[in-house]
């Protein structure tokens, strides 16, 4: 069959699409779009149009196999492989059964028209994602464009940056980008009031916090009372050693079993926007916490299981990193783990009573690996005087699976 064709299409339609371009959706004998797409290619196509059904994901692969023996061509805005649905295609078909012809990004648009340069960006976008993960981006002076998916989303937007500290951030809302009704609307988010926005909109972001207020580092180690806990929580400098030694790159997957507060897993997902994490909780309040505290540092994309190991890891995917704060001596979760972990991945424990440094221990002897004892005082006073107070001292296991 004919490689499926994916055109990108901007808000001004076939005036602003190549030869190329054209030629795919005039040559089709079944388009596919959403109504707003499909509208904008007007008489220049007789192909039988299909609309995507909503949702749209669990429709497509029996739609695009509907039509056998068919040129078919998607209609996609602005550039399909840039938060848009060629990718997604891309992944059901293969990369040789799609072919993109893209039109120039919203990204590109919005930064050409700001004068932003589009490597000093971050970009996140809300369409079917939650808005909580903007929180994530957020820093003095860092400039972020935030994919809208509806005239609802600046506010919303603006709530958000309120609450996070950032209220003094300017907002410029662009709307309807290349097209004839192209326009923009500015303010702060402290200041943000309901305005005349189409749902094709981009806002862009030059944080600024507020005073007083507090920024949270990218570096792992987050501040203790950034999160909300019963204090079931890896404290903050054995965090920082924690995640050193889990060592996370681009992409991968962490299990956090026994995950407390959840900054574990949530500190993973903070090292890189592409970084996957399950974090695996026994108690229900604290599972509900954990979603809070993943929502509340922009990470809402922690797949929480309330559930306790090892059974509760049977049908998980399989991780390329494990640590385990809590729970080592229930029967069989070391070993559940251990097998789970691919080929190169790494396990990490931490262990503090007794109990649980004794199978460490026993870990140890039979996997090998490195075992680091993780001491930390803080200053208290005494007397008119300043003293140490230890904390309860830390024993980490770590072990790669051969």
């Amino acid at each position: 069959m004919t490689a499926l064709m994916v055109v990108g299409i901007g808000a001004d339609g076939l005036a602003g699409i190549g030869a190329a371009a054209r030629h795919a959706i005039e040559t089709a004998d079944v388009l596919f779009g959403s109504e707003r797409q499909l509208a904008l290619v007007g008489a220049a196509s007789d192909a039988r149009r299909v609309s995507w059904p909503s949702p749209l994901l669990p429709a497509l692969p029996t739609l695009l196999e509907a039509h056998p023996g068919q040129v078919r061509c998607v209609l996609a805005s602005g550039d399909p492989m840039f938060f848009g649905i060629g990718a997604t295609l891309v992944r059901l078909l293969g990369a040789d059964q799609v072919r993109v012809l893209p039109h120039p990004s919203s990204m590109s648009l919005a930064c050409a028209r700001l004068g932003w340069p589009i490597e000093t960006v971050e970009t996140v976008s809300v369409v079917g994602r939650p808005i909580a993960s903007v929180r994530r981006v957020l820093r003095s002076g860092q400039r972020v464009l935030v994919l809208g998916l509806d005239a609802a989303t600046p506010a919303a937007v603006a709530t958000l940056l309120v609450g996070s500290g950032y209220g003094a951030s300017t907002l410029s809302v662009l709307s309807q980008l290349g097209g004839a009704d192209e326009s923009r609307v500015d303010g702060t988010a402290a200041e943000w009031s309901p305005a005349a926005i189409a749902d094709l909109n981009v806002i862009a972001i030059e944080c600024r916090l507020d005073f007083g207020a507090r920024a949270l580092p990218e570096v792992p180690g987050l501040p203790d009372d950034a999160y909300r806990s019963d204090g079931q929580l890896t404290k903050r400098e054995v965090r920082a050693v924690t995640m050193s030694s889990l060592a996370p790159l681009p992409g991968e997957l962490l299990w956090d079993v026994g995950a407390g507060s959840g900054s574990i897993g949530i500190e993973w997902l903070r090292s890189h926007r592409t970084c996957r994490a399950i974090a695996i909780e026994s108690d229900a309040e604290r599972a509900e916490r954990i979603r809070e505290n993943a929502d509340a540092l922009g990470v809402p994309s922690l797949d929480v299981v309330h559930g306790s190991a090892p059974a509760a890891l049977a049908y998980l995917p399989t991780p390329d990193a494990v640590f385990i704060g809590g729970g080592l001596t229930a029967s069989g979760q070391l070993e559940a783990c251990w097998q789970a972990l691919r080929s190169g991945g790494r396990l990490v424990v931490n262990a503090v009573t007794v109990e649980s440094e004794a199978a460490v221990a026993a870990g140890y002897a039979r996997l090998g690996g490195e075992l680091t004892r993780i001491e930390i005082s803080r200053s208290s006073p005494v007397g008119a005087f300043t003293g140490w107070r230890p904390a309860m001292p830390v024993t980490q296991w770590l072990v790669g699976k051969p």
